[in-house]
């Protein structure tokens, strides 16, 4: 997926997050280029992921499920816009799912995944410019293009966390190949 650029509908309804949002437009028409402080959790919540983490959820919910709301990359991470209240529930979901436990007799496919991020009421977030260069910290992978986008909740992003962490460990049925062992063609019987 490459860099998308911000729609004006886009821009509007980033900016209703914010206490003042005519001042941001404003502020985005003489700076096009400079990302801005958004407070989460009334337009939008955040879950934000390591980078390539976040691209094996995003290839989930592209290719398995019902897409994604806007979608943006800040320092590394990928910030997954997600409805109001995700924030709140996602953590107790994955916690019911037994995230990240380690020790013994726990599930060992969840164990390397590096805990999600949610951001919610009382937080805020660094969005990408309407113009976000591709080269830039802040890019719009996925930018949001009507005043009402679509954001997945708290059981969609948990349905993509898992699938993502299933598709990152390898699991065989078959034993590790015997380096050592020798090999007869068969094929070729007489």
């Amino acid at each position: 997926m490459s860099s998308s650029t911000l729609t004006s509908d886009g821009a509007a309804w980033l900016a209703s997050a914010g206490t003042y949002p005519r001042s941001t437009l404003a502020f985005w028409e003489e700076r096009p280029d400079a990302p801005v402080v958004l407070p989460c959790g009334s337009a939008f919540d955040i879950v934000s992921v390591p980078a390539i983490f976040g691209r094996r959820m995003l290839d989930r919910l592209w290719d398995e499920g019902p897409g994604s709301g806007p979608v943006a990359v800040f320092r590394g991470r990928m910030l997954l816009f997600a409805a109001p209240g995700t924030a709140q529930r996602l953590p107790s979901l994955l916690e019911w799912e037994e995230w990240g436990a380690t020790g013994p007799g726990s599930p060992s496919r969840t164990a390397a995944i590096p805990p999600l991020l949610c951001h919610g009421t009382g937080d805020a977030v660094t969005v990408p410019a309407p113009t976000g260069a591709p080269a830039s910290d802040a890019r719009w992978l996925v930018a949001p293009d009507t005043r009402q986008p679509w954001l997945p909740g708290p059981e969609i992003l948990l349905w993509a966390a898992l699938r993502a962490a299933r598709s990152a460990v390898r699991i065989s049925i078959f034993p590790p190949p015997d380096l050592d062992a020798n090999v007869y063609d068969v094929s070729r019987r007489r």
